[in-house]
């Protein structure tokens, strides 16, 4: 018997982070882990259910971007909610690609493509205003806090790095750098980021080490200019999905 087509939606497998989310979602519903409470600590969730510390991060960030789960800087994560209920007419929505790009799999892929694409744009040296402008625009930033200084950091940050990849001039990498820019605009990617990010001086070594990049794309240094990239790529990891 033939199924009429999209009867059940699209299937797709749901990524690591998903089902760690989907598992957490269940305790909360059944009352294991009750509104309150504080959640076992990323390690131990991690090795309760065998997979790694990085996909337990991005699951609590999807659960503090549902409301049901908040996260205080020093002591932990709390349930603040019970189980939402999800409308019939919702449910659709589920399980047919909209959840979220892991911010860990945005990055894995980053960091295999970005040092070449930096290195194409090395043979165009050459100052480039727009880029010299979100530098700029980052620096100013203070208080990474104040939601209005978060919001011009997620922005001018995204753009910052697609920048780099238009000064290529190469039409394949700009779409490329066109979709990177749209995952670094997910919600679940501004979560972790927010949480790793916090601290003033941490946003002005961010700065630096997209100065370094953007000064060895000027000078057409293209060795420089990826190992620059990859590096600061490696903080970034450190900082929003921490293995230890």
């Amino acid at each position: 018997m033939e199924l009429p087509t999209g009867a059940y939606g699209a299937f797709r497998p749901k990524q690591v982070y998903e089902q760690v989310a989907d598992a957490i979602r269940r305790a909360i519903d059944d009352g294991t882990f009750s509104v309150g409470s504080r959640l076992p600590a990323e390690r131990e969730l991690a090795k309760r259910f065998n997979v790694s510390r990085p996909a337990v991060r991005e699951a609590i960030g999807a659960l503090q971007n549902e409301g049901l789960i908040a996260t205080r800087q020093g002591s932990g994560s709390y349930v603040t909610a019970a189980q939402l209920q999800i409308a019939p007419e919702d449910v659709a929505h589920f399980g047919q690609g909209h959840a979220d790009m892991s911010p860990v799999a945005i990055l894995e892929v980053r960091m295999m493509i970005e040092p070449a694409i930096i290195k194409l744009a090395c043979r165009h040296p050459g100052r480039d205003m727009q880029a010299e402008r979100y530098l700029e625009q980052m620096a100013g930033i203070r208080d990474i806090n104040d939601p209005r200084q978060q919001l011009l950091w997620s922005d001018t940050d995204r753009l910052f790095h697609r920048q780099l990849a238009y000064m290529s001039q190469d039409l394949l990498v700009m779409k490329m750098a066109d979709e990177i820019a749209r995952s670094m605009d997910q919600p679940l990617w501004k979560r972790l980021r927010d949480d790793g990010i916090y601290e003033p001086q941490r946003i002005q070594l961010y700065v630096a080490e997209h100065t370094l990049i953007y000064d060895a794309v000027v000078q057409g240094d293209a060795e420089a200019a990826s190992f620059y990239v990859r590096k600061h790529l490696e903080r970034v990891r450190a900082d929003i999905a921490p293995v230890d």
